[in-house]
């Protein structure tokens, strides 16, 4: 019986030395965090309107004042009504972050009309945004993920869209190009 106790124990011990820090990825936890996205597009009204399923967030995350790397893959927005602006929860590990350590973290928001990246999404005018990094003390082991609690809301810029006087003058340079011919 002993060597049962033992072995437990070293076990214990071993997996726990190679344990991770977790972070629970969302932005709203009930009474202690609503950090809701909004977009600022066509037809938002009074500051915006929230996103909705043709966007998704990721995580960047790692050890405190370190290198932020993508963690996890991204999330989809809820769809429409009392969920725009919110995504479902996802617990995800921080490389480099012990458990019960604390990292650095950002969410990062893309539309998907853009690109399946966020780094392709940035090459465009809007459409992306980035929270501010926050420091979050990570779970792991026994302990539950880490909440994001000084996650604050923020909002994504609209795809810039041509103006009227821009199509205008390109329907006239048009114009004058095909009558040179």
């Amino acid at each position: 019986m002993k060597h049962c106790l033992v072995t437990l124990a070293a076990l214990m011990v071993a997996a726990s030395s190679y344990a991770q820090g977790t972070i629970n990825f969302v932005n709203r936890i009930t009474g202690t965090l609503d950090a809701r996205v909004m977009y600022q597009g066509a037809g938002a009204i009074g500051g915006g309107t929230g996103l909705g399923n043709d966007f998704v967030a990721q995580l960047y995350a790692g050890p405190s004042g370190g290198t932020l790397v993508a963690t996890g893959d991204p999330v989809a927005f809820r769809g429409a009504g009392a969920g725009q602006g919110y995504w479902a929860a996802a617990a995800r590990t921080v490389a480099g972050v012990a458990e019960n350590g604390t990292a650095s973290a950002k969410v990062v928001v893309w539309s998907l009309s853009l690109g399946s990246t966020y780094e392709a999404a940035k090459a465009s005018a809007g459409g992306w945004a980035e929270s501010a990094v926050v420091s979050v003390a990570t779970g792991g082991g026994l302990n539950p993920p880490g909440a994001m609690t000084a996650l604050t809301g923020f909002t994504v810029p609209a795809v810039p869209e041509p103006s009227i006087a821009a199509l205008g003058l390109l329907g006239a340079g048009l114009l004058v190009i095909r009558r040179k011919k």
